[in-house]
């Protein structure tokens, strides 16, 4: 249960409460300028977190929540009335709201709220010892250079002398970081983390990164409006241009996740590889994929908006007038990098790849699903195909509700769904 609510809550905190002002003829909300510190109290382990307001040509604010590795993540729908604290979440499957007071100049409680469950929290002024929100690296990652800069990756080996083969891990859509956490999703599943430590227990070293903007590679951001898809093969590529230059390994395999899969698809097309992996990766254009995630969660009047939208994408148009529940999915700054991923279609793009392929995909995952895996195999006759049983999105065995499902997300300490990596193992052994 815990887990559960530890997930409920950075759902939630997105965005957070503005401010007000006693100071006659100053704006309220410089009230609230400054760092704030606190927790949510969810049951038994308070989360703690750190708001940074601030108020130049408009009210803006950000989270840091250490413990979940998430670091100065922005606010948005701020709002103050001078005394009472309020935001909404817009996220596409769930209303979020969280209602505040602030009760003297030093301190701010209130009830966080999401799906009728109801949290306190409090906040004071200023920052205290050690909740920096700052994060410790390795102090040997690698680094390549791309067009938009150094990337770092980690390398993890398998004991011995080499050549060792290696893998490349690819990550997922959104801040996603080497280990596969997100920013945008609470608590660590660090899924990609296992995976590697599973590769290197069996004799396979492997490189992972982060997403720009995320971790060792946070200062590697690319504007949203400037962002495109290519951007991602390109950085995959170049992590596999130096692998096949490396005199440390011998076999080069792509392991993709998610959105990776796709990413990795393309990749490899360009730089080479001895074996492809797709995991939990989409087998439809984007365009569908998100159809297929929103339906049902929305209502039926938001569902035929994002098909309008969708449609205008497609078209390679872009929309300006977005409604609130749908604009973390179509904020028109993102419309261009959609457009750009809308181009690609995972099926069309497996059929080209020269090396042998594994395409994986569990049943209880709820981003995507095995009819997708399907696709892609059927798209691509001499692929091999792993259907595991109860595997998620995040690559642990889960319930098949959505709630209890997602809550595996927050759980480090869950492994491997059983079966993946025996999958994933043989794959790559078998002409050994």
């Amino acid at each position: 249960m815990k887990k559960a609510l530890c997930l409920i809550v950075l759902f939630s905190l997105w965005m957070l409460a503005a401010c007000s002002d006693d100071q006659e003829g100053a704006p309220v909300e410089d009230q609230l300028v400054g760092t704030w510190n606190g927790a949510i109290e969810v049951e038994e382990q308070p989360l703690n977190i750190i708001i940074e307001f601030d108020h130049k040509e408009k009210f803006t604010g950000n989270i840091s929540i250490p413990i979940q590795n998430l670091n100065e993540f922005s606010l948005t729908h701020l709002k103050f009335d001078g005394e009472n604290i309020s935001f909404e979440v817009p996220l596409p499957n769930q209303e979020v709201k969280f209602e505040g007071v602030l009760e003297n100049e030093d301190l701010i409680e209130g009830t966080f709220t999401q799906e009728g469950q109801e949290f306190p929290f409090h906040l004071e002024r200023g920052q205290l010892a050690g909740q920096t929100g700052e994060r410790s690296e390795p102090e040997d990652l690698l680094s390549v250079e791309t067009e938009h800069g150094e990337l770092k990756g980690e390398l993890l080996t398998p004991e011995g002398e080499g050549p060792y083969p290696v893998a490349l891990i690819i990550p997922g859509s959104g801040p996603t970081s080497r280990d596969g956490n997100s920013k945008g999703i609470p608590g660590k599943n660090n899924s990609l983390k296992l995976v590697a430590e599973s590769l290197a227990e069996n004799g396979i070293a492997s490189i992972r990164y982060s997403k720009r903007g995320v971790r060792e590679n946070e200062e590697a951001v690319i504007p949203e409006s400037e962002l495109r898809f290519k951007d991602f093969v390109n950085d995959a590529k170049a992590w596999l241009n130096m692998m096949h230059g490396d005199e440390r390994f011998s076999e080069v395999s792509v392991i993709g996740h998610s959105q990776g899969s796709l990413v990795g698809m393309l990749a490899a097309q360009e730089a080479g590889a001895d074996y492809f992996v797709s995991v939990a990766g989409a087998g439809k254009p984007i365009g569908e994929v998100i159809l297929d995630q929103i339906e049902g969660q929305v209502s039926e009047k938001q569902l035929n908006e994002s098909k309008n939208v969708l449609n205008k994408l497609e078209q390679g148009k872009t929309v300006e007038d977005v409604s609130p529940k749908l604009y973390s999915l179509f904020a028109p700054e993102l419309q261009p990098f959609l457009i750009s991923w809308m181009n690609y279609d995972p099926a069309e793009e497996i059929k080209k790849l020269n090396m042998p392929v594994l395409i994986v995909q569990g049943t209880h995952d709820v981003q995507i699903s095995v009819e997708n895996a399907d696709r892609l195999a059927n798209a691509n006759l001499d692929a091999e195909e792993l259907v595991i049983e109860e595997m998620n999105h995040v690559l642990k065995e889960a319930p098949e509700d959505r709630s209890s499902n997602m809550s595996t997300y927050a759980n480090p300490d869950l492994p491997l769904a059983e079966g993946l990596m025996d999958g994933i193992l043989n794959f790559l052994k078998k002409d050994k």
